[in-house]
């Protein structure tokens, strides 16, 4: 089974959550939304070398979407009651679209078995992880970003000359949640914390990457070195781990994030970590890029500390689904192929 058909299904998923956030009635709470209102008192306890310490295994499944929808402009929070409907109406969308008729040439992916899109939305039923801007939206992308996207988009509808024609999550080279930054979608959604007295570790489940964080306050690598994660340099702030990447490479888009769609080598990324209590973790993060954005956006999302171990994510085992892929366009070409089999067919937007 093609993991790209498994990420199709995750992504619409995540749409579908979005387009029924839309029709829950909400009323309007006047609160505020500050990337730093959650503020806590808890005092976490210390690793032998006296950092705070934020070890552990953390899920940032949630169903609250990364953007608030359109429909829902000035409404910042759901109330309780509105809350436990717009969860009740997840559990019965995910079923349908299981039970949804195959598009033609498809052969379909994971039953709800598999899936951990989250059951709750975010502790404070904010409507989206994203509070700035305020509204909660994305910021418009540069007129460039947004022929880079458009481009990306029209790549990925036509056949796939090689590899390089097709995103990086499907090419298994980075999972499309993991980030960084980390945004929920689909599953595998863990990320293991650990830590020494000159490096924390996170380590995302989805294809098992592992960012070695310096704590040393080393400068950053060259500018022509161009990790697929980028570059990572941590330090403490009281309670709170910063985060701070660079020298992100133009090659990390994929489809099952518009986020990221246009990205390119100048992003800027913050990251803050903060011990909630013993079992939440506040993961604000904020994007900087004046080629792709705009304007600068930040998010927050509230980790759950998990017992479960972590497992393997190996995507498409060996890379057969990418030869597969491959394949499959070469037939379409000499017309050896069906041709009521759908052009693009992991394409989701």
């Amino acid at each position: 089974m093609s993991n790209r058909f498994l990420a199709s299904m995750a992504v619409l998923t995540g749409l579908i959550s979005v387009v029924s956030l839309a029709h829950v009635t909400i009323q309007g709470q006047a609160r505020s939304a500050a990337p730093n209102a959650k503020a806590t008192t808890w005092t976490p306890p210390l690793t032998p070398d006296g950092q705070p310490d934020l070890q552990g295994v953390w899920s940032y499944a949630t169903l609250t979407p990364l953007e608030r929808p359109e429909s829902l402009a000035g409404k910042a929070f759901l109330t309780a009651a509105d809350a436990t409907e717009f969860e009740k109406q997840q559990a019965g969308n995910r079923i349908k679209i299981d039970d949804a008729p195959l598009p033609p040439g498809q052969v379909g992916g994971y039953n709800q078995f598999w899936y951990e899109s989250g059951t709750k939305v975010v502790a404070d039923k904010r409507t989206a992880l994203v509070v700035d801007p305020p509204d909660g939206r994305l910021p418009p992308l540069t007129p460039e970003a947004q022929k880079r996207a458009d481009a990306h988009w029209k790549m990925l509808k036509g056949p796939a000359a090689g590899p390089e024609d097709r995103d990086a999550s499907e090419r298994c080279i980075l999972g499309y949640n993991a980030g960084p930054p980390m945004v929920p979608g689909g599953y595998n959604q863990n990320v293991q914390v650990i830590q020494t007295r000159d490096y924390v570790v996170l380590h995302t489940e989805m294809v098992h990457d592992a960012r070695i964080i310096p704590l040393d306050g080393r400068p950053h690598l060259p500018q022509h070195f161009r990790p697929w994660s980028g570059d990572s340099r941590g330090h403490w702030e009281g309670q709170t781990l910063v985060v701070e990447t660079t020298n992100f490479s133009d090659k990390t888009w994929n489809q099952f994030n518009r986020w990221n769609m246009a990205s390119d080598e100048n992003m800027h990324l913050v990251e803050r970590f903060t011990g909630v209590d013993a079992d939440t973790l506040r993961y604000e993060f904020t994007i900087d890029d004046p080629t792709t954005w705009t304007k600068s956006w930040t998010a927050v999302n509230m980790l759950t500390k998990t017992e479960g171990q972590m497992y393997e994510y190996a995507c498409h085992e060996g890379n057969y689904g990418m030869v597969d892929i491959l394949r499959g366009d070469r037939l379409r070409e000499t017309g050896g192929a069906d041709k009521g089999a759908t052009k693009g067919a992991s394409v989701v937007r």
